[in-house]
């Protein structure tokens, strides 16, 4: 490493990048300098996805998911330096953390873009070195003109420079440098992410990644080209030592597999199952596993059953739509390979309550699409869709067809970047349509009353083990119960629809059904609700600028 220092010395170019050389070999960098580090990542504009409706009923929780890319980076850098994590959307940092630190490292998506731009800005008003990786600026460098250093691609021989860079080099770079991987490290060598540097309890989920990349190449999907189509991953005693510290940091509950497809690999999924099965048998089932995986995980019944008896209880199934031109036009051809509604159930009966990702505004769409959606949701009783305007991400099939034909829009005040085939405002009511209807309370209820009764009961009978029946936990599932029964089954405008689920679920002695749905049913209703009035955006990555006081509010019960 002497001499990769020591070329850093020499004045870098505007734009250059800087290609690290290769090695056979990973040796633990031992660092001439002392560092403070400030890890931070931005706040999170408010969506379907950030579930904050739930916080207030859950006492201490402050934000969705512990953010995996920076933790990891922040337990790679040198043991010697000081590193400190900061979660904005937990709090925000202070002058008092920007002036400690010798250098600040953000990392974030595209649509934490301002966010992400705004802390660079103030960390250099304190005259600090900055960083900024993870998926947006490998994505798009250009995103980022100001920033000191660019870390593109995944943690490798470019972060290793980094590293190497930040020790010899105290004060700001006069021009900005790019560091991109050549060589990344395989998965298993990823160090453990920091979890002692956060405490678990403050996120509604923990999280864990097992494998990254996707065998297939959805048109709108920018997976395949950040992470390749081979699935690579992590051996499963790197995931146990994982499950480990996250318990010492906190347990909420549930523990959701981040991975691009859970079942992109599944010689691999299916080696690792065993492993989960004895760890949740050790330590008493402490948590619930949830996953993002293709439907046609349906046609996989060895792999179900050992899902099933892992406990997992949640599958996202990125359907998209159920018009099957649609899905042939945006290569999801494998969510044909069975009956969509078929698979729904299969999975449904090892225990699986789904989720669905369903998009509005494809090019197949017509005035009838809606309907479609609507009766799909019905029949399928799927209780939450994340129902969301189609974005052209860079680096997608999709971005690169509409740049040619045309049709990629840059405005502000527009809840898309597509220029749709059918009218803008129609596909847009389209969508609100579809996201009042879907969640409007009674009908919610009727879907959630299906997976009591058709998915809840089909999952293994977990002990009353130490681990799940300890005083905290007795203690925090009664005051989130509490909260339930008087914030929704008291106060909301739709109580008597929940107590007509709630009664007979409390009279079973079924508590958890009713915090489940009590917690999940009051988001999504009090989403919809704002959806309606125009205050929330109809896409994960929408463009549209809104009131930041009014994003950054704290939500109400």
């Amino acid at each position: 490493m002497t001499d990769t220092v020591k070329s850093f010395e020499n004045p870098i170019p505007v734009g250059e990048t800087l290609q690290p050389s290769a090695t056979t070999e990973k040796t633990s960098y031992v660092p001439r300098h002392h560092r403070r580090i400030l890890c931070i990542f931005p706040r999170y504009s408010r969506s379907f996805g950030t579930f904050h409706h739930a916080y207030p009923l859950m006492g201490g929780v402050k934000a969705f998911m512990p953010p995996q890319g920076i933790l990891i980076v922040a337990s790679y850098l040198p043991k010697e330096w000081e590193v400190r994590f900061i979660d904005e959307n937990v709090r925000s940092a202070t002058r008092v953390d920007y002036q400690w630190a010798d250098v600040v490292i953000v990392s974030g998506m595209h649509i934490q873009k301002p966010q992400i731009n705004q802390i660079n800005e103030l960390a250099h008003r304190e005259g600090k070195i900055t960083v900024v990786g993870g998926p947006s600026v490998s994505g798009c460098p250009e995103y980022y003109p100001e920033f000191d250093i660019l870390h593109l691609g995944e943690l490798g021989d470019a972060t290793d420079s980094m590293i190497a860079y930040l020790d010899e080099h105290s004060t700001r770079p006069q021009k900005q440098i790019r560091f991109e991987t050549k060589e990344r490290l395989p998965l298993s060598q990823f160090p453990i992410p920091a979890y002692d540097l956060l405490n678990l309890n403050q996120y509604f989920l923990a999280n864990v990644q097992f494998s990254s990349g996707c065998p297939y190449s959805c048109e709108f999907c920018d997976i395949p080209e950040l992470y390749g189509r081979n699935p690579r991953l992590k051996t499963p005693e790197q995931v146990l030592a994982e499950l480990d510290a996250m318990l010492a940091s906190g347990n909420p509950g549930a523990v959701y597999f981040v991975d691009d497809n859970f079942v992109g690999d599944r010689r691999a999924a299916m080696k690792l199952l065993p492993h989960l099965i004895d760890w949740q048998k050790r330590n008493g089932y402490p948590v619930q596993f949830a996953c993002e995986a293709t439907l046609n995980l349906a046609q996989s019944p060895k792999l179900l059953a050992m899902m099933r008896e892992a406990y997992f209880c949640t599958v996202f199934c990125g359907i998209e739509t159920p018009e099957t031109d649609a899905l042939q036009a945006i290569s999801k051809t494998h969510n044909l390979s069975m009956p969509i509604l078929e698979a729904i159930k299969v999975l449904n009966s090892y225990g699986m309550e789904v989720v669905s990702g369903i998009i509005i505004g494809l090019d197949t769409d017509t005035p009838e699409t809606a309907d479609r959606i609507l009766e799909f949701i019905r029949l399928s009783q799927i209780p939450m869709l994340t129902i969301n305007l189609l974005h052209a991400l860079p680096r997608t099939p999709l971005w690169r067809r509409l740049e040619l034909e045309g049709r990629l829009v840059s405005d502000e005040n527009r809840e898309s970047n597509i220029d749709f085939l059918m009218p803008y405002e129609k596909v847009v009511e389209m969508w609100r349509r579809c996201i009042t209807t879907a969640y409007e309370p009674e009908f919610l209820y009727q879907r959630f009353a299906y997976n009591i009764e058709h998915t809840y009961r089909n999952r293994i009978a977990v002990p009353n083990s130490p681990a799940r029946t300890s005083w905290a936990n007795i203690r925090k599932g009664l005051a989130l119960l509490a909260n339930i029964l008087l914030k929704v089954g008291v106060l909301s405008k739709y109580r008597k629809t929940f107590w007509k689920m709630a009664k007979p679920a409390l009279k079973a002695g079924d508590i958890e059904s009713v915090i489940h749905i009590g917690l999940i049913g009051h988001h999504l209703i009090k989403f919809a609700t704002e959806c309606a009035e125009g205050e929330e955006s109809a896409s994960f990555y929408s463009q549209k600028v809104r009131d930041s006081n009014q994003k950054s509010k704290v939500a109400s019960a």
